[in-house]
């Protein structure tokens, strides 16, 4: 991807992917081997960006994927087109990821038309710019909280009754929960406590067999970021990171697809970095 980003924004979180320019690059990059032959995932936020990127990869090796969304429609159809294209089933629902009573029963949708779910990736996240801490609102604090890490909880919470040996779960963090971010305060306190559940989880649902990573990108080129930043400050995004550039979505996909498959099997606990080259510890 090119360095250059024209100016924009969008003016509603978590972002529509139809309304970016350059679009971001979904679309895997090698052939499938089918390493998710049979298997059924969720994933949050599976309507755009990295979600999607994801739910296009798992279809390609192999899997049945529902994304849950919030209510990007027309990005989430063009995901299901997307999955159904290289093979995959796709379904997808629509839904509050902060209200636990939805989450419940959208997880209960999918094992009643899949029959059982053995990958969950935990996408979806939003974020809003402070420069000052003051001017976070409780209001903000709230939904930043329930979208980023009570989702998690929930979801997990949801599907774990019937999730078996050999079974994963990936938590996508970020960056900032290693560095901070000193305008995304909240968003970062959230992005730390997932790194924090991933590794609490790890060791719980350890001895059942049921693996929990985590993956923790830089600054990658989804509707995130014109939906959170001013327009001057989306042109020049990523370019700081060593390697001179935002990532693109199907960077950030390879490594979700390494921790649900079983290519991983002796790594539980961990965190991969897709990030540019940024250095930082854990």
């Amino acid at each position: 991807m090119s360095k250059d980003i024209p100016a924009q924004e969008q003016d509603h979180q978590p972002g529509t992917e139809a309304e970016m320019e350059p679009k971001p690059e979904f679309m895997p990059v090698y052939a499938g081997s089918g390493r998710l032959k049979d298997k059924v995932a969720v994933i949050t936020g599976g309507d755009s960006g990295i979600g999607r990127a994801a739910a296009v990869l798992f279809a390609r090796e192999g899997a049945n994927v529902a994304i849950l969304y919030k209510d990007e429609h027309g990005d989430a159809d063009t995901t299901i087109d997307m999955i159904d294209a290289e093979g995959g089933e796709g379904m997808k629902i629509a839904l509050d990821i902060g209200d636990k009573q939805a989450v419940e029963a959208a997880i209960q949708q999918v094992i009643d038309r899949f029959g059982r779910i053995n990958i969950l990736v935990n996408n979806a996240a939003e974020q809003h710019v402070q420069d000052n801490v003051e001017d976070i609102s409780e209001d903000q604090l709230l939904r930043t909280f329930k979208t980023n890490i009570f989702g998690q909880f929930f979801a997990v919470q949801a599907v774990l009754g019937q999730m078996e040996q050999g079974d994963s779960i990936i938590n996508i963090t970020s960056v900032t929960a290693f560095r901070g971010q000193d305008q995304l305060v909240d968003y970062s306190s959230t992005k730390g406590a997932i790194l924090a559940f991933t590794r609490a989880l790890s060791s719980k649902l350890a001895e059942r067999g049921i693996r929990v990573n985590a993956v923790a990108p830089g600054p990658i080129w989804t509707p995130l970021i014109p939906a959170s930043f001013p327009a001057d400050k989306v042109e020049s995004f990523g370019q700081n990171v060593p390697l001179g550039r935002p990532g693109q979505p199907n960077e950030v996909a390879p490594c979700i697809l390494f921790l649900a498959c079983q290519d991983s099997s002796y790594i539980t606990g961990q965190t991969l970095h897709p990030n540019g080259g940024e250095l930082i510890g854990g």
